[in-house]
């Protein structure tokens, strides 16, 4: 492995890792937001509701994030609907990472004590009050843990939308490797590069659990 050829990529490489980051945040935000009505509507007595609910989660948990990343790009078009790559890209992530946060956000949610919400209704609170002020806030912190993973999850799959012609450090490492013939070098300088964000990220989650775990 060439240490010198590493080095003259390396700050390339490190530039397009900033988008894999910023893929990454933008999506589990849409996602997260996305996830939590979704979770709701999983919740809901009303039975049109919750059949959306899971039909959604049948679609997006049910094919391939690459499929569906294709589906935006390059089928959609054929409808008169043209994404650019980071558009596909944010929206093909976000509705993924949705379907299964969604059930994170669900299970969160039931594990909360039923004791809760009557003294939640003693108190006078509407179910709208409740849910936002008392119900959501314990349950954002009960499922840090499985948001870890699926941040986790996420920054590794965006490695997918190298497909779709986004240029991230998957991308970019292909593009280097295509032009130099330096597979080796580039794949390993990626991978280092991956395991030293998630190994970050792991951190700050861990230290974000840490601080908001109940004794």
């Amino acid at each position: 492995m060439s240490i010198g050829f590493t080095l003259s990529k390396l700050p390339i490489m490190l530039q397009s890792s900033i988008m894999t980051i910023e893929l990454t945040v933008v999506s589990l935000l849409f996602g997260t937001i996305l996830a939590i009505i979704i979770a709701f509507m999983r919740i809901s007595k009303q039975k049109i509701i919750n059949l959306i609910a899971r039909f959604y989660l049948w679609i997006f948990r049910g094919t391939p994030l690459i499929l569906q990343l294709f589906f935006l790009y390059y089928a959609l078009p054929s409808w008169g609907i043209t994404l650019g790559p980071f558009a596909a890209a944010v929206i093909g992530l976000s509705l993924n990472s949705a379907a299964y946060t969604a059930e994170i956000v669900r299970g969160g949610i039931i594990s909360i004590s039923k004791g809760q919400y009557e003294a939640a209704n003693v108190l006078g609170m509407s179910y709208v009050q409740t849910m936002f002020h008392i119900v959501l806030p314990q349950t954002l912190r009960n499922i840090l843990p499985a948001m870890g993973n699926q941040f986790i999850g996420m920054l590794k799959d965006t490695s997918l939308v190298s497909t779709i012609a986004m240029v991230e450090l998957m991308r970019e490492a292909q593009l280097i490797g295509s032009a130099t013939f330096k597979y080796t070098e580039v794949y390993i300088t990626a991978a280092l590069i991956y395991l030293l964000l998630t190994s970050i990220f792991s951190y700050v989650f861990n230290k974000l659990e840490t601080k908001l775990s109940v004794y």
